[in-house]
């Protein structure tokens, strides 16, 4: 496999039923995207010094509230073992093309906020799904030495607080005080 970034889309977290199928924790969304990916690289946590392989997820579904799989080649529970707790991944250049303005959140952790006074607030740790909006996870470096919070929790409303980001230069511009 060549350097191309990986994207983790999950794990395998569980059994399901006695034919092989395993239960998925899925970071896409909606979370039953995660099985549209055929061909996966799995980390086995057993055989992690072998980095990523290649697997064929030959069938996967929404079932409940979760998401199950079938791997070609893991026909029973007893081979399916070796599938738990691993987790899922593609590279960065398998994910769906985004229309302007649109980003995968992958994309926005690590991306510098500076807001309008051009004070830089931290970087973007975390994104939460609250419901209402996304919020952005921002921590500053140092904040007690700075001044600033010790963690912002910036609403992920373009035009209102989130006016620009540049992936380039890896800013997001917001408008948001320091002492919020």
């Amino acid at each position: 496999m060549d350097s191309e970034e990986l994207i983790i889309l999950g794990k395998v977290n569980g059994f399901y039923g006695v034919k092989g199928w395993v239960k998925l924790f899925s970071h896409t969304e909606p979370k039953e995207n995660i099985v549209k990916y055929c061909q996966v690289l799995l980390q086995l946590p057993n055989q992690s010094q072998k980095g990523w392989q290649n697997f064929e997820m030959s069938q996967g579904r929404l079932q409940g509230k979760g998401v199950v799989a079938h791997f070609k080649g893991f026909d029973d529970r007893d081979s399916a073992q070796a599938l738990l707790g691993a987790d899922i991944a593609v590279p960065r250049s398998r994910l769906a093309k985004l229309a302007k303005d649109d980003y995968y959140w992958i994309e926005l952790i690590g991306l510098e906020v500076i807001n309008t006074d051009d004070i830089r607030l931290g970087k973007v740790t975390n994104i939460m799904e609250t419901g209402a909006n996304d919020v952005l996870v921002v921590k500053p470096e140092n904040a007690q030495v700075q001044g600033l919070s010790d963690e912002y929790l910036i609403p992920y409303v373009p035009e209102q607080f989130i006016l620009d980001i540049d992936l380039e230069t890896r800013i997001i511009r917001v408008d948001w005080d320091k002492d919020f």
